[in-house]
């Protein structure tokens, strides 16, 4: 099976490329493709014939979306819809992550498939567009929806870190953290979601699923669990989203749980917790 891997060096496109067997994986950056070109993408995609096409380019800096629509929708929507075209004329399945942020969070309980969707930012909105840009084109897709992603490639639409990194970062140059209580969600680790990806997409039960780590905090708790796995003593603030005053609106709860997994039998990720402590001991073993 040929797997065509879009961003290739980016956070979740790294771990992919580190569990796809090599001679599978055509890992492509964007200096190979660039998905806002229709030309381009499907110049490429034909050349490479791939079975599956694994697309994990995003403009996902939140809050600059508000103030850059263009670039927003030209790589979450139109480039989304110019990669399953191209899809499309060579018969290959799509699988493409979408986010939590596609949902309004005024629910009090996990998010299933089957919530409507109804985003409340710039960001959300293009990401549900590039959704049903997928679904209209192509019957044969994975549209996986994730949450609070973190690994250890980091992520190179925020500067190469991730939120874990980050807040390691801010405790060894300041006093204090403030960190936010009032935002709930599935913090995700990229390596359990790509693993899990994968073994979906050989089952070819095509569709929408959501792919997280079990359970839920907020990121006050969870910046508390990082420090309590290390071991390392820092005062952290509970603080809320309207004192930090972000552009975009961000969901308040907006945990997901992984019902089409379960009806398949493959819920079997770990928790949170879990995840993180195995990302942290990875961390220290580099």
């Amino acid at each position: 099976m040929k797997i065509a891997i879009i961003g290739a060096d980016g956070q979740l496109g790294t771990d992919f490329c580190k569990i796809i067997p090599r001679q599978e994986q055509i890992p492509l950056t964007i200096k190979d493709i660039d998905i806002t070109s229709r030309e381009q993408t499907r110049e490429v995609i034909k050349k490479y014939a791939p079975e599956i096409v694994i697309n994990t380019a995003a403009y996902h800096q939140v809050d600059n979306c508000e103030d850059h629509e263009q670039p927003a929708f030209a790589v979450n929507t139109i480039g989304v819809r110019y990669l399953a075209q191209a899809c499309r004329e060579v018969d290959a399945a799509l699988v493409h992550i979408s986010t939590d942020y596609v949902f309004d969070g005024e629910k009090n309980s996990p998010y299933l498939e089957t919530d409507p969707p109804d985003p409340q930012s710039v960001y959300g909105i293009s990401k549900i567009a590039g959704e049903f840009c997928v679904k209209y084109i192509l019957n044969k897709y994975f549209i996986v929806r994730s949450a609070g992603l973190y690994g250890k490639a980091g992520c190179m639409g925020k500067g190469g870190g991730n939120f874990v990194e980050n807040m390691i970062k801010q405790a060894a140059a300041q006093s204090e953290l403030k960190v936010v209580t009032d935002e709930i969600l599935s913090p995700t680790y990229t390596l359990d979601l790509a693993n899990k990806i994968i073994q979906l997409i050989r089952t070819k039960h095509y569709g929408l699923y959501h792919v997280v780590n079990h359970g839920e905090c907020s990121w006050y708790e969870f910046t508390r669990e990082i420090f309590e796995l290390l071991n390392q003593k820092v005062v952290i603030r509970k603080t809320t989203t309207a004192e930090f005053k972000t552009r975009a609106k961000r969901p308040k709860y907006s945990a997901l749980n992984n019902g089409n997994l379960q009806k398949l039998g493959m819920d079997d990720l770990r928790t949170w917790q879990e995840a993180l402590k195995a990302y942290l001991m990875g961390r220290a073993n580099k």
